[in-house]
């Protein structure tokens, strides 16, 4: 396998040829000491930074926010996966995380690529009313805006992700919050983002996903939290009819677009794909 030693800047999750959420990609013989990952995330600025190193039949990979590291992160797996496919051909990439086993499928062509990863499994339960109350407090929303066809939940695909769906698109479009409010409560739940979502129809959803857990307002698109999304539909037996499509970062202006396969084991992986472009080096 070949490694490199700089770092890679690819847009995630594009929708075309633009958006996409940036990702910071390092590949190197071994993985650097956790403090210079951490400095280097920082340095980048983007929400995710993915470090990864080769190891017996696939990669050792570790994610780090500009304020700290995570279990795993979408958008950056994506990014990977389109660069290791430019290094090493197309294939599945087996990588493995602090806490799982997932692979990446990437293929390239010149500056151009796409991903399917499968998550870590899933999971998902009621979110406690009071986190509830306070995340609605936390964005000025009440009760009466949730979409109660999908109750607020923890759902979970490598992270814990609250759930919030809003019954209109207004609302969604309108959201607005503290960073160190929403920093704080994130972190006194284990959160990594507070993913709010709007049914446009059964199988395409928009979403917006503040990420203060890891120092940034907001997230373009959120490749985790769409798979713990996708987990949950399951659970709930929402009519997904295989799969959905979420449309991100519409209101931030750099659209985005995450395809999400969900089969109908319980628990089970779930197929998060979508486009990557390079953005340099």
């Amino acid at each position: 396998m070949q490694t490199i030693t700089k770092i890679h800047k690819v847009a995630a999750f594009t929708a075309g040829a633009l958006g996409g959420n940036p990702a910071g990609v390092m590949i190197r013989s071994a993985l650097p000491e956790e403090a210079a990952m951490q400095r280097i995330a920082a340095e980048m600025g983007y929400s995710e930074t993915v470090f990864a190193a080769p190891t017996g039949d696939g990669w050792r990979v570790r994610y780090f926010s500009p304020d700290g590291e995570v279990p795993f992160c979408g958008h950056a797996t994506i990014a990977l996966g389109a660069v290791l496919a430019q290094q090493n051909g197309d294939g599945i990439f087996p990588l493995t995380t602090n806490h799982a086993r997932v692979t990446v499928e990437a293929q390239s062509k010149g500056g151009q690529g796409s991903a399917a990863l499968q998550s870590p499994a899933t999971a998902s339960a009621p979110a406690p009313a009071a986190l509830v109350t306070a995340a609605l407090a936390l964005f000025g929303y009440r009760l009466a805006d949730l979409d109660d066809r999908i109750p607020p939940a923890i759902a979970n695909g490598g992270a814990n992700h609250l759930v919030l769906a809003l019954a209109s698109r207004e609302q969604l479009r309108a959201m607005r919050y503290q960073l160190a409010d929403g920093r704080s409560l994130m972190r006194a739940h284990g959160l990594a983002t507070i993913s709010l979502v709007h049914a446009e129809t059964l199988q395409r959803f928009h979403a917006r996903n503040p990420f203060a857990s890891g120092g940034v307002y907001e997230d373009p698109a959120t490749g985790a939290a769409a798979a713990a999304l996708g987990g949950y539909l399951r659970d709930l037996d929402w009519p997904h009819g295989g799969a959905i499509d979420i449309v991100q970062g519409e209101d931030m202006g750099a659209p985005c677009h995450l395809r999400v396969e969900i089969s109908g084991q319980a628990g089970s992986s779930i197929r998060v794909s979508g486009n990557a472009r390079m953005l340099g080096d």
